[in-house]
């Protein structure tokens, strides 16, 4: 189903709380919502849909993915970055990393780790920063 965007910047200041596996809906409608969106946006987190849980969903070269409790576990190559955001007007600087290995769970909650580099790592780190109430 596709969400409406939340823009209640007090809301999507707050830290996200673990999904779980009752919230794979969630996740189904991050999706439908994120493809949507696919002109104006590549990555999106819960709380951009007024559910505040850790799960993102994110355009992984071409298709899309979702992640459930994700954290960076390791960061390599800083660099600054200019980004918007669908919930956000206008654009920001934020410092990115060009490396990150995160962990996070599947749609099973099978735990997965991967390093993820250039854009979509720059998307992953978008959408955490807005799972850990982070507005760039």
């Amino acid at each position: 189903m596709i969400r409406t965007i939340c823009r209640d910047e007090r809301f999507l200041a707050q830290t996200a709380e673990l999904a779980l596996p009752e919230d794979l809906p969630v996740a189904a409608d991050l999706l439908d919502t994120l493809a949507h969106h696919k002109e104006s946006c590549v990555g999106m987190a819960a709380n951009m849909i007024g559910v505040n849980k850790r799960i993102i969903a994110f355009d992984n070269e071409g298709t899309y993915m979702a992640m459930f409790n994700p954290e960076i576990v390791r960061k390599s190559g800083p660099y600054q970055a200019e980004e918007g955001c669908l919930s956000l007007t206008g654009t920001r600087t934020a410092r990115r990393w060009k490396s990150i290995k995160v962990r996070w769970q599947n749609e099973s909650f099978q735990v997965r780790l991967k390093t993820f580099t250039g854009w979509t790592a720059q998307i992953i780190q978008h959408e955490i920063d807005h799972c850990d109430g982070i507005l760039i």
